[in-house]
């Protein structure tokens, strides 16, 4: 079970979780685009490994450079990985742990937003193929995650928006005090203090329902709330070489969802303006047209979630704090979703 330390000070956090597992071999895995800030708040770590951590490294090759990296270490079965960054790092270190030997103990400490509320619960390690979005992955979780809002102040103001975006998911699944917190909530202006408080109650809500359903077998589904469109927005932007966040995407696509549930489930018109329109004043989104349609229908038809090759699958709310998992759609209905997207986001 993935143990979460909220704290102030991740140097001395995990200190006392070296000391408590005390591994005879700590294989330490940073981005190197961003180690040297990271160091500065775990001063004393050494790393074993430096990664690319764009999402487009995030392949089996990457996969396979961490692989030969323990294996020139010779790592053992007792050995730890300490997997410090954003969630492409903690993905890949952790898939790497998940198979290394059939699997090997690791720690993540995330250094984002968006792998704070995001990656830090519930053990999906993995990498893409073939332009899929973690289509080849493990369920693995960490013996600790670290989590210190004290990164926060290294990021910036897209990255802040990214986690923000997963944040704002969990505000939905909650139900309407939440979201109202949410929507009420300065992710451009807020404390440490502040952030540290909306982080534990994203995460601590995440961790709950994937504790109860560890594989995605059930209730973990209604996670997967914006990301059928959101991948699909992603992996569209990722192919055409632009810069598109995984939170900003799944914001996008948070709208086209809520546009689902009011054609489908009888979610509130109003309620799905106000979050659009909150949406649109924090994010650029993606653009797109209804040419881009076939490849983004493609890309959900690919999603996981899918039953059948016929249909694709979303998850949607009947209200705040009320998802309905599995819920399947036609091409004609995501078409219509699509269209009404672009002119809330003026797109």
């Amino acid at each position: 079970m993935n143990k979460l330390i909220f704290t102030l000070d991740a140097s001395e956090a995990l200190e006392a979780v070296l000391n408590k597992l005390n591994p005879p071999q700590v294989f330490y895995i940073l981005p190197e685009a961003s180690s040297a800030l990271i160091l500065k708040n775990i001063p004393g770590v050494a790393p074993s490994l430096l990664i690319n951590d764009a999402e487009p490294a995030k392949t089996l090759r990457g996969a396979e450079s961490i692989w030969a990296s323990m294996l020139d270490a010779s790592l053992t079965r007792n050995a730890l990985a300490v997997n410090i960054g954003g969630g492409v790092t903690t993905d890949i270190g952790g898939f790497a742990a998940a198979c290394y030997m059939r699997g090997i103990r690791y720690v993540n400490i995330p250094t984002t937003l968006l792998a704070m509320v995001d990656a830090s619960a519930g053990g999906k390690t993995g990498v893409n193929f073939n332009g899929v979005k973690n289509i080849i992955g493990a369920f693995k979780s960490p013996v600790t995650t670290i989590i210190s809002p004290a990164f926060l102040s290294t990021l910036p103001h897209t990255q802040l928006l990214s986690g923000y975006g997963e944040m704002l998911k969990h505000g939905l699944l909650q139900g309407e005090p939440c979201l109202s917190r949410m929507l009420a909530f300065s992710p451009l202006s807020a404390c440490q203090a502040d952030w540290q408080e909306c982080i534990r109650e994203s995460v601590l809500f995440k961790d709950k329902i994937v504790s109860a359903d560890p594989y995605e077998q059930g209730a973990r589904r209604a996670l997967n709330l914006g990301h059928t469109a959101g991948h699909a927005f992603e992996s569209l932007g990722l192919g055409r070489g632009e810069q598109v966040t995984h939170g900003a995407a799944v914001a996008q696509g948070l709208v086209t969802a809520l546009v689902l549930s009011v054609m489908k489930a009888g979610f509130s018109s109003l309620t799905m303006q106000s979050v659009a329109a909150h949406i649109k004043s924090l994010y650029s989104p993606l653009h797109y047209s209804c040419k881009d349609y076939d490849r983004l229908l493609a890309f959900m038809h690919h999603d996981k979630k899918n039953r059948d090759k016929n249909h694709i699958s979303f998850t949607l709310l009947k209200a705040p704090g009320s998802p309905l998992c599995g819920m399947e759609t036609d091409e004609e209905e995501v078409k219509t979703a699509l269209d009404i997207t672009c002119d809330l986001l003026g797109i």
